[in-house]
């Protein structure tokens, strides 16, 4: 099972998300992270506008996440289409988004919907359960699992070979 989704169409869903769109991209993709981690899912998501330069199209998040861009002169929903064109999963891919069009087209393909809003409330309860299973500062006797440390050198580019 994954998900591809619509980034725009669920930042949309947070009050003042367009003050600092930057600020907004980032924080989605923490939230999908965590997502992903919890569930043990693959998400994509597409974001409206030029890619930034620490995340450029294609790029992954934090491992659990890819992200990409619409191209230049299009959207992210004509990008999606093309995703959804192009997946061999279909019957287990879940696209978010609110763009009825967008999801008419997607349902023809074989994949499924979920609106952003009703996504945005799973990433929510996501984040709840995993913020009251978070470590407190409490914890800070407790040593990392070495996992994390692999994670964290992944997430910064660091290999075995740095020195």
């Amino acid at each position: 099972m994954s998900y591809l989704v619509d980034g725009n169409n669920v930042m949309a869903r947070r009050v003042g998300w367009h003050r600092d769109q930057p600020a907004a991209r980032r924080r989605l993709m923490d939230e999908l992270a965590r997502f992903a981690q919890v569930r043990g899912l693959k998400v994509e998501v597409v974001f409206d506008g030029a890619p930034e330069d620490h995340f450029p199209d294609g790029a992954s998040y934090r491992v659990f996440v890819r992200v990409f861009y619409a191209a230049r002169g299009s959207n992210a929903d004509e990008r999606i289409k093309q995703m959804v064109e192009a997946s061999r999963e279909r019957s287990t891919l879940f696209v978010v988004t609110s763009d009825r069009a967008l999801a008419e087209y997607v349902r023809r393909c074989g994949a499924r919907i979920i609106r952003a809003g009703d996504f945005r409330h799973r990433l929510d309860e996501t984040n709840a359960t995993n913020q009251s299973s978070a470590p407190t500062a409490h914890d800070n006797d407790t040593p990392l699992p070495p996992e994390d440390d692999a994670h964290w050198m992944r997430y910064f580019g660091v290999t075995e070979d740095d020195d």
